[in-house]
């Protein structure tokens, strides 16, 4: 297992995880979240081959509608 900042708290995925593995693993569904990964909004068509490293740091945000 890796090691990773998520929302500021250490959590681990197994080595080689893409982000959309990384999350599923965590029980977030991928369609309903934002990332911010490194310091940086990745858009949703490279999460698929973004593949997480040691100390990555994301912030994931639930997306939420209404008026």
């Amino acid at each position: 297992m890796i090691t990773l900042k998520v929302n500021g708290e250490a959590k681990q995925c197994p080595p080689q995880s893409t982000l959309t593995q990384a999350l599923q693993f965590w029980g977030i569904n991928p369609r309903l979240v934002a990332v911010e990964y490194n310091g940086e909004i990745l858009h949703r068509q490279f999460w698929e081959t973004t593949i997480l490293q040691k100390d990555d740091r994301l912030e994931v945000v639930t997306i939420v509608g209404g008026g």
